[in-house]
């Protein structure tokens, strides 16, 4: 027998720090999933549909993946690459009143396994108008920008439309500035406040909206980014006033992702993650110190951008070691973890930014005209909020756990939300 009759042993690739850091603190009462969620104007064909996605599968091979089984004694957690999915990747739930309803409702709370190749799933559910696409991903081995990619792929091989990135938007030129103060990193940050939680058993609840892109003056220091970061903060400051919360400072984890947007794109778990801390005096801001305000933002994240920082910090380069089998690192992690809550993050604004891609299914599918994203919220943080931009329409998504915030909570959130996006545009710069 020659070499060539042999089976060619799968490759495997050693998961990387964000992904065994996530493998570790995994919890099936809250689910660590990223939701994306597409709409488009007109139907899709199941087939084709199924087709070029899986397609789309094999032009980003690097998802086409599954955890390799191993003895407890292994030094590594290691992805299995596959040359086909293991399973059904895309379905097609029947059209009833409530199926984008338990559609989402699945993205939140079903996590594709790990086990099986790739770890996303896709749901086509039919609209009186249109489709909606729910793609569901494993954030232990994947994030939103990456599984973006691969179906902007899929639209391109479905309708035969160019969805090749537009060119990054122009931002004001970074100028040195001195770092401004902030409060200690030691110090506790501010806790959302309970609100009434939701009667369902775990996992997460989540609210879509749909708002105008913040207006910027010409020439501003800041971006839209910043705004966004200056509303989520008021909006949680408002929040604790009004629920008796004691003044801390707040604290919010940005992630920065610096990867390219093209084909080349690499697949997986690819930002890294920031946080931006506010005092609190800093948000007991008057309409005329808004400019103020946005300033002193724009200056901290500038400032956080360009510093180096391994992807989760200095701390989980160390964890994730090899020195010692990762069955023990796992558990030293956990312990870290609920050692640490306190001194966690507030809360995590993600924003997307403008979808580069046009997401154009062409024929009678169409252009995505939405575009939501959310990102997991599980305790001790317990919400997070998700922001693009799509047909000149910013897409916000606040998701929270259901053991802290019920859903009339959601929906005053979303109204304090929009109240101080309206407010930072007010001020011309």
């Amino acid at each position: 027998m020659t070499t060539l009759d042999h089976p060619r042993s799968p490759t495997r690739i050693p998961f990387p720090t964000v992904d065994e850091i996530a493998r570790h603190c995994h919890q099936s009462a809250e689910p660590e999933t990223v939701h994306i969620e597409v709409h488009l104007p007109g139907p899709l064909d199941p087939e084709r549909l199924r087709t070029a996605f899986t397609r789309a599968l094999h032009h980003h091979p690097r998802i086409l993946m599954r955890e390799a089984p191993g003895p407890w004694y292994r030094r590594r957690y290691e992805w299995e690459l596959t040359n086909d999915p293991d399973v059904e990747v895309v379905t097609f739930p029947p059209p009833t009143r409530d199926a984008l309803k338990h559609a989402r409702t699945r993205s939140l709370d079903h996590t594709p396994p790990l086990t099986a190749s790739p770890p996303v799933r896709l749901e086509a559910v039919e609209l009186p108008r249109g489709t909606a696409l729910l793609l569901t991903v494993n954030h232990t081995a994947l994030d939103g920008p990456a599984c973006l990619r691969v179906l902007a792929t899929a639209a391109e091989l479905y309708g035969g439309k160019d969805n090749a990135p537009t060119d990054p938007p122009t931002r004001p030129p970074d100028t040195p500035e001195p770092p401004t103060a902030t409060p200690s990193v030691w110090t506790p940050p501010a806790r959302v406040a309970p609100g009434t939680p939701d009667p369902s058993p775990g996992g997460n609840g989540l609210l879509l909206t749909e708002l105008g892109v913040p207006h910027r003056p010409k020439g501003s220091p800041y971006t839209v980014n910043d705004q966004l970061m200056v509303t989520t903060a008021l909006m949680i400051a408002h929040w604790n006033r009004e629920h008796g919360a004691h003044p801390r400072p707040l604290r919010i984890t940005m992630p920065v992702d610096d990867r390219p947007r093209g084909t080349d794109m690499p697949i997986g778990n690819g930002t890294r993650l920031v946080e931006v801390t506010f005092a609190p005096h800093e948000l007991t801001t008057t309409p005329a110190e808004m400019g103020e305000l946005l300033h002193l933002t724009a200056t901290r994240t500038r400032a956080l951008k360009v510093l180096p920082r391994p992807q989760l910090g200095h701390g989980a380069a160390l964890l994730t070691a090899p020195v010692v089998p990762v069955a023990w690192r796992a558990t030293l992690t956990r312990g870290l973890r609920r050692a640490a809550a306190p001194w966690t993050s507030t809360t995590l604004l993600s924003n997307i930014g403008r979808i580069p891609y046009a997401l154009d299914f062409g024929g009678t599918a169409g252009r995505a005209h939405a575009v939501w994203f959310s990102a997991p919220a599980r305790m001790p943080r317990g919400l997070t909020v998700t922001t693009a931009s799509t047909a000149g329409k910013l897409h916000v998504a606040l998701r929270w756990s259901r053991t802290l915030l019920g859903p009339g909570d959601g929906a005053h959130l979303r109204d304090l939300f929009e109240h101080y996006l309206h407010t930072t545009e007010e001020h011309e710069a």
